[in-house]
């Protein structure tokens, strides 16, 4: 057994495609345990760093691959959620607690990106991708608003849960999907002809939506055409079951996966 690694973890490629993320001896490696609930994996290649956010404990953590430390990255984050990295190295982020997408600029400073729709204040943004266009898309449930534990409870001013993008050069916010009881966790495929989209409604009724879909993407690369049902599973979350809340690509050199976990107690 090396360190870290967990027992009977060895794992089995399904998809041909991720067997490129992984050499011939990988097996499941726990970096680290602690947290009350972690969320939205994002891996930093230049500085071989990853960060996530443990979102019940209102922070955002930080793995170095250097020497295997922890750290806290951020805190409070405003009950941060999905986490991702944008093509000039910079973390953007969706904040529960203050209802808004955000970009952390190399000197440290945050850059609101989004935090309204036509006026109103957004839900609780949840999780967020962005496009080779530098477009920024992200989910917007209420999760954030309904329960202190991940949160502030508030008042809902949309009429619903939906999903949105942001124009990289005005940031000008349009609504791209509307049909979501509560969109969860997004992704493009590798061509972006087709953007996966979770809808985890089945966390707040048993017999609401629990699949991911997916959607055509406009040729603009702007809008979304139609859809189909790909999954039907309890509680769905993109890529993965309930128990592991997102997986991301690792670094190029060091190839692996990073996958994020959730305990509720």
């Amino acid at each position: 057994m090396f360190y870290g690694e967990i027992e009977g973890s060895g794992f089995q490629v399904i998809e041909a495609e991720f067997a490129s993320c992984f050499v011939g001896h990988a097996r499941v490696e726990r970096l680290w345990t602690g947290g009350r609930w972690s969320e939205g994996p994002a891996w930093f290649g230049g500085g071989r760093y990853l960060l996530w956010s443990d979102l019940p404990n209102n922070r955002i953590m930080r793995y170095d691959d250097t020497d295997g430390s922890v750290s806290v990255f951020r805190q409070p984050s405003g009950y941060a959620n999905g986490n991702t990295v944008d093509q000039q190295g910079r973390l953007v982020t969706c904040e529960h607690y203050n209802r808004r997408v955000t970009r952390t600029e190399h000197n440290g400073s945050i850059t609101v990106l989004a935090d309204k729709f036509n006026g109103k204040r957004l839900n609780s943004p949840n999780d967020v991708v962005i496009k080779s266009d530098h477009s920024i898309w992200f989910t917007d449930p209420d999760y954030g608003i309904i329960a202190d534990y991940e949160g502030k409870i508030d008042r809902m001013e949309q009429d619903g849960c939906h999903v949105y993008r942001i124009d990289p050069h005005t940031l000008e916010v349009t609504q791209v999907a509307n049909d979501f009881d509560h969109p969860n966790g997004l992704a493009f495929s590798n061509d972006e002809k087709h953007l996966f989209i979770a809808d985890s409604g089945g966390t707040e009724g048993h017999n609401r939506p629990k699949h991911i879909r997916r959607f055509d993407v406009d040729a603009s690369g702007k809008t979304l055409g139609s859809s189909i049902v790909l999954q039907n599973a309890p509680l769905v979350s993109l890529m993965a079951s309930e128990s592991i809340n997102k997986i991301v690509c690792g670094p190029v050199l060091r190839k692996g996966l990073f996958a994020t976990d959730k305990m509720d107690n």
